[in-house]
């Protein structure tokens, strides 16, 4: 499946909650879901019927994969990882999930959005233990360290990262430093200081039939 080019805005109506695809546009007043709280489409504004068991499953599973930005291979296959891990399986698939280099960098505050994230580590501006990747989906391990390209620093995007990174709940498990552009992984993620609003048993149920 290609991956979506169209409005993300729409994403969020349809899920019917802000997944903050946008950065800092979804905490202004310009934010589409604020002015527009109904499904997009022309009978959008209709009342909605009760959806089956099956839809709402799908539904919260493409919530998850949409506030990561990944296509639904990317997505199935930590899935399946996850499930192979001793644990509960929730929590390892949100672990997984957030361990991806690009996700470390927007929660970092280097980026306004997971999607910028992904961005700026395809175009080589971010370092991994002192080397560059580009590889969105690296999986970070505790202990790593975090850092911005030198030449890149002055973009004026960091900025912005930071203002908006101020507004956020800091998170324990990593830590920055905007005056050295440089982060850190303290400790593995916890899922209940994500912010995520969705019911992932729902997305386990779906794929474990």
């Amino acid at each position: 499946m290609a991956r979506y080019r169209g409005p993300v805005c729409r994403m969020c109506r349809r899920s019917g909650q802000k997944l903050f695809l946008k950065g800092s546009r979804c905490q202004t007043d310009r934010c589409s879901f604020d002015r527009r709280e109904y499904p997009p489409g022309q009978h959008g504004r209709m009342r909605r019927q009760k959806g089956s068991e099956y839809s709402v499953q799908l539904r919260e599973k493409q919530k998850v994969r949409q506030i990561y930005g990944l296509m639904e291979r990317q997505f199935r296959t930590i899935f399946d990882k996850s499930a192979r891990e001793r644990g509960v399986v929730s929590d390892i698939f949100f672990k997984n999930l957030e361990c991806r280099f690009d996700n470390v960098v927007y929660r970092m505050g280097f980026a306004r959005s997971r999607n910028e994230a992904r961005q700026l580590v395809r175009n080589k501006h971010v370092e991994l233990n002192g080397r560059i990747v580009n590889i969105p989906s690296v999986k970070v391990k505790v202990g790593d360290q975090v850092a911005i390209k030198e030449k890149s620093r002055k973009l004026s995007l960091f900025a912005l990262a930071e203002e908006l990174f101020s507004r956020r709940a800091p998170l324990s498990w990593c830590e920055s430093n905007f005056d050295k552009m440089t982060g850190k992984v303290l400790s593995l993620p916890v899922r209940d200081e994500l912010g995520i609003n969705v019911k992932e048993r729902f997305v386990v149920e779906l794929y474990s039939k």
